[in-house]
């Protein structure tokens, strides 16, 4: 079986989420998605979000194979644990990712679907 892994905040799963998950199922047959905690969102986006992990947790694990919280002070320690055979990464990824070879997928109309083009806070 090959495994993909996808990283995110998925603060409210929109149309770009849907999309990222179904371009990396492409790359194989079982998908990990690994959502960010809230004091990584925080750091990160320097706004809490809206939406607890555990409540983005519930929702992103209707959508993958797995769905994972990720790890606070090693980023990349949820790699090395689940050796995924594909890590497959937004348009717009930028932390967290040197080391990693990655596939960069696709925006799905970024000028609508990106949640802080949502208006949400």
């Amino acid at each position: 079986m090959k495994s993909v892994m996808v990283f995110g905040t998925f603060d409210i799963l929109h149309k770009g989420h849907l999309s990222l998950f179904s371009q990396a199922k492409r790359y194989g047959d079982y998908l990990i998605a690994v959502v960010a905690r809230d004091k990584t969102v925080e750091k990160v986006k320097g706004r809490k979000p809206r939406n607890n992990e555990k409540k983005r947790l519930k929702e992103v694990s209707k959508y993958a194979d797995k769905a994972i919280l990720g790890y606070i002070y090693d980023k990349q320690k949820i790699v090395k644990k689940y050796k995924p055979n594909v890590i497959c990464l937004g348009y717009d990824q930028k932390d967290f990712i040197d080391g990693l070879k990655f596939k960069r997928l696709k925006a799905y109309k970024p000028h609508k679907y990106k949640s802080s083009k949502l208006h949400l806070f």
